[in-house]
Formats: structure tokens, C-alpha cells, sequence
């Protein structure tokens, strides 16, 4: 049966089955995942469709007119472009950083529609006198950006935000490639759509109404898709039967679709020329029933790029109208199709046909009975045998072929070539592995559920503590799919708010990189996520959870939930208070806030948009300290200058190390004069040299320290706020330092004041291409100015 994981019936928080952890099980069965990096489509997905080498035009902040130039696209993370100007060819010193959604970005060509100047900065001016030609030769190029995704509403979204319900889609048919169906999106979940197809509204119980397809599965266009190439538009044969053939010509269900029109991926690989032909054997996966490998016939050739392959069934008509030799649409690069014998030569078993005759299966006798030829090796693209990253044991979340709307937890249990076979955890019944192809569409890395608030099916352990998955879990749903929380635990949202300040112990751009909110649900479970992710930001996640743990104290009189942390291939655990209720998770979260020394923003039920309320952009990073406010305790120790007794007070230490040394090196001079070992007939040396030789060094010592304090560089003394200066007010500065050729690259890169107070040694070597010579002098000038910044403006 379907456990509940989370809460029970009642609505109580406490667990009679344990919730699912990723990291846990794992550990539990001593496997691995597979690699974020093996799922291509869900990497993917991610991206705004701005790839590198697509040139554009951006704003010359820099200058005072602000022309616009020609920018290469480096390279792309989220809405954030890496661009080079147009002329400085392979110098990546002046490569710069910019957001989508504010900067002021073009497609080529824009800035001559608009009668806009287009002139480079000056690096690029240095670089190319002849840059009015370097202009001419990029604007000729066909690599333009195009101009959708840098002006309008889908500026700097990616594909899978504009899928939103209520799109309009057209299928492509899973047997003829010149007829297509219309589709309404009614789910995105992390791209994976759940599509209603046109003339079954209202029936939401029919087997074939519904249908999930990953947004980038090669059978998903965009409206007008089969007009605009000469298609048909047909219903399904499995929904023929709803509707008369009058109420399908004349009835309305194409409207539908005219709510949105949104572009689909226009970046898809060309499908390659097959040379199959009709009557061709080989062996094939069933798309339907992906559980073994059995021989298969090319029935059709649409065209050199389409035929239709069918199962075969040596059964009677009757039974294979029941389910038998099923169909589908293949192309040369289709998954699941291999050449004959391909099973025995990976040593795997080949299923016979339904209906075969016989104990062992033979491909040549099967041939000679069939009358039939097997379709030749080169028909079948050359794939590597070890291009990807998938390997025996390794864990994933996998769709159910048999129920596509359940994700389960998977475990990789064979590998061969480019397709994986993967063993379901928890079924209600027993299921065969799945055989898929490692660039399939329905897997997907570990957590990807929980990133997109979907529930995953896995195992639970059993009652009496064992350590061996039981049945399955899962969320606790009612029948019509809604969440059965109790109103009192309910947690709202929780956002990060990656904007605001997050402190010494949080890494920001990890922040950056979570999930936007987090929730609704139970308050222990959303809270706890909400805690690890928070713990697996930290530069150091072992004091995060250290910050966090329960004392004794016990404010909140909650619920204790253990929560881990690794930390250079160490493991810690650490027993951490969340509250279960929902009117104390606004305060428990500011609290949590404030000991972790960042803004009460940074995450909690209140999503900041433009500007927090606590101003924390502006202030130091002692305002929010867990102790800000309160005297600190100073350790008791020894008094500075030591224990004395006498009237004069206490000494210094210094001067006291500095006697030692002394009397050291004067009893030593004593003990050498009182004993003559010194051989009969050599030169003696007279005592009142060695005052002679100390004084000498004394002096040039000292001679030495007055040279050091004549070169500290006096106090800086600014006239504004750093945080007010602009690219011009730092390039002023920089001019007047011994730094002055390096000015340039602030110009380049519009470093402002704001810029400059977070630049450090690392980053200067690292953006700034500068040897390490160059970037620790840049970087002591960086320092005086943060110190007299902190002086004259923190306070």
C-alpha cells in the first residue's frame, strides 16, 4: 500500500514513518548519485537560449555619451552574460559581467535603426585605430542574439517559466510524422508538462485525455507548427471515437489553443538520412513497455528521415490487436533500436517474439522463416561506448512508464553502450527494469522533486527500526491530488531573498543559486529543507550547524530534528529546534536570521523584491552580529605585564623578554671568559670587543626600523563615501597611486565604489589577469580605502 510520508492521518507532526532523505539513503546503502551534469535536458533547461558566440549590442557606460558597441557572449549563467567588446579578440582582461534584465542590451542592427552612436571603449580604441572596420566585419556576421530574449517579456526567462498553463502545443503524432494534434498545457513542473489534448475536455477520467511530455521532447512544437509545414491536423485514433466526424471538422477545439503562442526550442540537431527499409529486422525497445530487448520490423519509410517500426507479434490477428506489435516513429539517431545480434554480443537475453516457436531464439533461423533481412550495421549510428557518466549503483529519480505521472526513486543496476537499466524503488507490484537511453527525457538527478515541489515516490524503512527499505512513501495527498496539511502546521513560502545580506558563514552566490521559495507544507518538513539548504551554503557547513544547535535552553519548545553537514569528507550531526506551528515561523526564521549574523531578510515567509526593509546593502557587517548589542565577556588571564609585587606597577612584557635576552648573552660571555680552553700558542681575543660588535648591530638595527616607519604610508583621508563613488571617481583614485597603468581595467570592467569595496586578491588575480606582484599592490591600496571607509563613514 502507498504510505504517508511526513505526517499521519491525524495531521500530527509526528512521524510514525520517517521521512525520505536523499542524503541518508545513500549513506544507509553506501551508493552514489548520478552526476547533476549527466542530465543534459534538465541543464538545459536552465538556460535563457543565449549561448556563446552570439554577438549583441550593449551600452558604453563608460563614455560619456554612452554609445553602444558590438559584445561576444563568453559564456551564460542563468540571467547573468559573460561579454567581451568587439576588438579585444582573445584578451579576457577586459571581460565584464552583466544581467539581462538590467542592462541595456540589443540585437545587431539596433543601434543604426535607432540613429543610436556606436563607438568602443577605449581599450578597444587603443587596440584597433582602424575600429570602424572591426564594426562593419562583426555586424556582417550571422550570429546575432535574437531579439526576444533580450527585449520584451521573455527577456532573460528561460524556456521552461514560459510554459505556463493555459499554452497552446501541437503533438506530433507517435506513428505518422505528417499529422499533428493540438494540446493545452495544464502543469509545468520543472519543464515536464502534463498536456490535456484538444476535444477532451471534462473527461478527466479517459485513459488517453492526458499526456506528460518533457518540454524539449522532439514530437512538442508551437502552434501553426503543421500548417506552416504542409501537416494534417487529426485527433488521435484512441479519441476518434468521442466525437462524430462532423463535431470534430466543425467543432471548436483548435480555439483553445490561441491563448498564448510561445516559441519553442528552434535550436533542436537536424534529424540525419536513415537507409532503412521497409521489411528490415533488427532488435528494439518498446516504447510503451520498456522492460526487454525484442526483435522488431521497419514497416514503413515515411521519407530519408522518418520510418515506422513495429514489434513483432507471430501471434494471431486477434491477439495482437489486444496490445501485441505495438508501433512507433523512429529516426537513425532514435533510441532503443540496435542491429541484429546486438543482445548477444553484450551478453544479454533477447526476448522472442510472442508467439515464437521454439526454446532458444536464433536470428538466422528467425530470418529464414521470416523470409526476411536484417537491416546492416551502418544504418546504426557509432556511439562511444563510455560517453556519459552513469554507472552501476548509482541512484536517480526515474518517470514510471506505466503511470507517468509518478516519479520514483531508481537505482542503475546495468550499463550497456549509451542505454542504462534501472530497478524502481517501492512499487506496489513487482516491475522489470526499465531499459532507457542516458539522454532520455523522463530521469532526472537526485532532488529534482524536491527542488520542484513534486512528490517523489521512495521506500520507507519498516517500523521496527531496520535498516532495509520497506514499501513506498510519499506526500501525503487526498484523492483529488490536494495537500491534507493541518491550517495550524501549515507552513507558508519560504523565500531567499539572495539580495539581501547573508553574512560571514553564508557563501552569496550559493545562495543565489537556490530555489526561489520553498513550501507550503507541514512546518517541520518545509523548516528542516529550509535548514540544509541553508547548512549546505555555508563556506563552512560544520559551523553553520554548530551555530544552529539545540541549547539547552530550548526557546522555542518545538520540535528537535537531527540535521547533518559534511565538511572536507568529515560527516557531523547536530540535534537543531524548528518550531511546528505556523504562527511562530515569521519570528523563528528572523531569530535564525540574526544568529547566523546575516539580514532577518534572508529568508523567511516576506519575499524582497527591490530593496530590503533592514537597508542591509549599506551596512557593516557588524550590525548583525548574534552578540550586536551586548557587552562582551572578556577571558580572564594573566594581567598584561605578569605577577609583581613590587611598588612600581606592573611591566611590560616586552621590556621583561628583552632583559632575558640580555642577561642570557651577558652569563654567557662570563662562563666563556672564566674558562681558558684555548689552545697553547693561538691568538687570543680581548673581552672588550664583543660591546663593540652588539653596539654596531643595535645601531644598524635600529637604523633599519626608522627606514621601515619612514615608508608606512600615511592615513587616508576620503572627502565622500566609496559607496557614492562612480567608475570615474575610482579610475581618479587609482590614477593617483603607483597603480596608475592598471586605471584602465577599472574604466573596462565599470568598477564603481560599491565594486571596489568587495574586491579582494583573489578576484583581482582572477578577473584582472594580473601577476601576483601587480595585485598585491592593487590590493593594499583597496585595503587603505576599506579602512578609511570603515573609519570615517561605518561608524
Amino acid at each position: 500500500t502507498w504510505a504517508a510520508g511526513g505526517a499521519n492521518m491525524n495531521g500530527d507532526s509526528s512521524q510514525d514513518v520517517s521521512d525520505f532523505n536523499w542524503d541518508e539513503y545513500l549513506e544507509e546503502n553506501e551508493a552514489v548519485s548520478v552526476p547533476h551534469h549527466a542530465f543534459k535536458h534538465v541543464d538545459q533547461g536552465l538556460q535563457t537560449g543565449l549561448t556563446p558566440g552570439m554577438k549583441l549590442e550593449v551600452c558604453v557606460r563608460s563614455e560619456s555619451d554612452q554609445p553602444y558597441w558590438v559584445a561576444t557572449i563568453i559564456t551564460t549563467c542563468g540571467q547573468l552574460l559573460l561579454l567581451r567588446y568587439e576588438g579585444y579578440q582573445d584578451d579576457r582582461r577586459a571581460d565584464f559581467w552583466c544581467d539581462i534584465m538590467t542592462a541595456d542590451l540589443h540585437p545587431l542592427g539596433w543601434s543604426r535603426e535607432q540613429g543610436k552612436p556606436m563607438r568602443p571603449p577605449e581599450g578597444v580604441r587603443e587596440k584597433q585605430p582602424d575600429w570602424e572596420g572591426v564594426l562593419e566585419k562583426a555586424l556582417a556576421e550571422k550570429c546575432t542574439a535574437p531579439a526576444n530574449l533580450l527585449e520584451g517579456p521573455q527577456r532573460g526567462k528561460d524556456p521552461v517559466d514560459l510554459l505556463c498553463p493555459g499554452c497552446s502545443v501541437e503533438l506530433q503524432d507517435g506513428t505518422d510524422p505528417a499529422v499533428a494534434w493540438g494540446a493545452e498545457v495544464e502543469e509545468n513542473v520543472g519543464g515536464r508538462l502534463r498536456l490535456r489534448l484538444a476535444g477532451t475536455e471534462g473527461l478527466s477520467l479517459h485513459p488517453h485525455s492526458t499526456r506528460w511530455v518533457y518540454y524539449l521532447h522532439p514530437c512538442l512544437h508551437p502552434p501553426g507548427w503543421a500548417k506552416k509545414h504542409g501537416h494534417a491536423l487529426r485527433p488521435p485514433s484512441a479519441l476518434v471515437s468521442l466525437h462524430t466526424e462532423e463535431e470534430w471538422d466543425e467543432g471548436p477545439f483548435w480555439n483553445m489553443g490561441a491563448i498564448l503562442i510561445l516559441p519553442m526550442p528552434q535550436d533542436r540537431p537536424a534529424i540525419a538520412a536513415h537507409c532503412f527499409a521497409e521489411g528490415m529486422k533488427l532488435e528494439a525497445v518498446d516504447p510503451a513497455s520498456p522492460f526487454c530487448i525484442s526483435p522488431a520490423t521497419v514497416t514503413k519509410v515515411f521519407s530519408d528521415q522518418y520510418f515506422l517500426v513495429k514489434m513483432d507479434d507471430l501471434r494471431g490477428d486477434d491477439s495482437a490487436s489486444e496490445g501485441g506489435g505495438r508501433s512507433f516513429l523512429c529516426h537513425r539517431d532514435s533510441p532503443g533500436i540496435f542491429p541484429a545480434q546486438w543482445s548477444l554480443k553484450n551478453g544479454l537475453s533477447l526476448s522472442p517474439p510472442p508467439g515464437y516457436q521454439g526454446q532458444d531464439f536464433d536470428w538466422a533461423d528467425y530470418l529464414k522463416q521470416c523470409e526476411a533481412e536484417a537491416a546492416p550495421q551502418n544504418c546504426f549510428p557509432t556511439v562511444s561506448q563510455s560517453d556519459h557518466s552513469f554507472k552501476v549503483a548509482m541512484n536517480l529519480e526515474a518517470v514510471n512508464p506505466l503511470s507517468p505521472e509518478h516519479i520514483h526513486v531508481a537505482t542503475v543496476t546495468k550499463v550497456k553502450g549509451q542505454h542504462i537499466w534501472l530497478s524502481l524503488e517501492g512499487l506496489k507490484q513487482a516491475m522489470p527494469e526499465l531499459i532507457v537511453h542516458v539522454d532520455s527525457l523522463d530521469i532526472f538527478p537526485v532532488s529534482w522533486c524536491e527542488t520542484n515541489g513534486y512528490p517523489l515516490l521512495y521506500p520507507i524503512k519498516p517500523k521496527g527500526g531496520g535498516s532495509k527499505i520497506g514499501s513506498l512513501c510519499g506526500p501525503l495527498f487526498n484523492l483529488n491530488g490536494v495537500h491534507m496539511w493541518n491550517g495550524k502546521y501549515c507552513c507558508p513560502k519560504i523565500y531567499f531573498n539572495h539580495r539581501c545580506f547573508s553574512g560571514p558563514y553564508l557563501n552569496k552566490g550559493r545562495i543565489a543559486e537556490l530555489p526561489q521559495c520553498v513550501g507550503p507544507g507541514n512546518c517541520v518538513l518545509v523548516l528542516k529543507e529550509v535548514l540544509t539548504l541553508l547548512i549546505n551554503s555555508a563556506y563552512k557547513p560544520s559551523r553553520v550547524l554548530r551555530e544552529l544547535q539545540l541549547d539547552q535552553e530550548g526557546r522555542w519548545h518545538g520540535h528537535g530534528e537531527t540535521l547533518k553537514a559534511k565538511y572536507k569528507g568529515k560527516s557531523y550531526r547536530a540535534t537543531v529546534e524548528i518550531v511546528r506551528t505556523a504562527d511562530r515561523v515569521a519570528e523563528f526564521c528572523r531569530k535564525t536570521c540574526i544568529k547566523l549574523e546575516c539580514c532577518p531578510n534572508l529568508f523567511g515567509p516576506r519575499m524582497v523584491l527591490e530593496r530590503c526593509s533592514e537597508n542591509c546593502s549599506v551596512l557593516t557587517k557588524t550590525k548583525y552580529t548574534y552578540y550586536y548589542g551586548k557587552k562582551k565577556s572578556r577571558r580572564v588571564g594573566r594581567p598584561p605585564g605578569g605577577h609583581s609585587n613590587l611598588e612600581g606597577g606592573v611591566k611590560r612584557r616586552g621590556r621583561r623578554r628583552k632583559r632575558r635576552k640580555q642577561l642570557f648573552v651577558h652569563k654567557k660571555r662570563r662562563s666563556s671568559a672564566s674558562l681558558d680552553n684555548t689552545p697553547a700558542g693561538s691568538p687570543q681575543v680581548t673581552q672588550h670587543a664583543c660591546p663593540n660588535i652588539h653596539t654596531h648591530i643595535n645601531a644598524q638595527r635600529n637604523t633599519v626600523y626608522r627606514s621601515l616607519r619612514a615608508e608606512v604610508p600615511q592615513k587616508l583621508c576620503l572627502d565622500t563615501s566609496p559607496l557614492e563613488w562612480t567608475v570615474t571617481d575610482v579610475v581618479r583614485f587609482i590614477r593617483t597611486t603607483d597603480c596608475a597603468p592598471l586605471a584602465r581595467i577599472f574604466m573596462d570592467q565599470e568598477i564603481d565604489g560599491q565594486a571596489l569595496l568587495l574586491l579582494n586578491l583573489p578576484t583581482v588575480q582572477e578577473c584582472m589577469d594580473l601577476k601576483l606582484g601587480p595585485a598585491i599592490k592593487l590590493c593594499h591600496h583597496i585595503e587603505r580605502v576599506k579602512l578609511a571607509f570603515y573609519q570615517q563613514f561605518a561608524t
